[in-house]
């Protein structure tokens, strides 16, 4: 989600900065293009760093046999 967010942010951000020629009163939207598009390049390296991580990890399944004593045959008759 972090991938998709961060260039969501970047493209509304350029849009607001580079192509927008409109004025709100008291918001100047060219600021909100620039906070918008830092905030998507934060969150792609995040999400960059993130998936890095989770890549680097292992995962190990651990399956244990006990040894009953019993004939191979006989070890599961306690089952039935």
């Amino acid at each position: 989600m972090g991938l998709g967010l961060g260039i969501f942010l970047l493209v509304v951000g350029a849009i607001l900065s580079f192509a927008v020629n409109d004025r709100v009163p008291n918001v100047d939207l060219m600021t909100v293009g620039y906070i918008c598009m830092a905030a998507g390049l934060l969150s792609i390296i995040v999400g960059l760093v993130m998936n890095s991580q989770r890549n680097r990890s292992r995962h190990e399944t651990l399956v244990e046999h006990r040894d009953t004593g019993l004939p191979p045959e006989r070890r599961d008759d306690h089952l039935r």
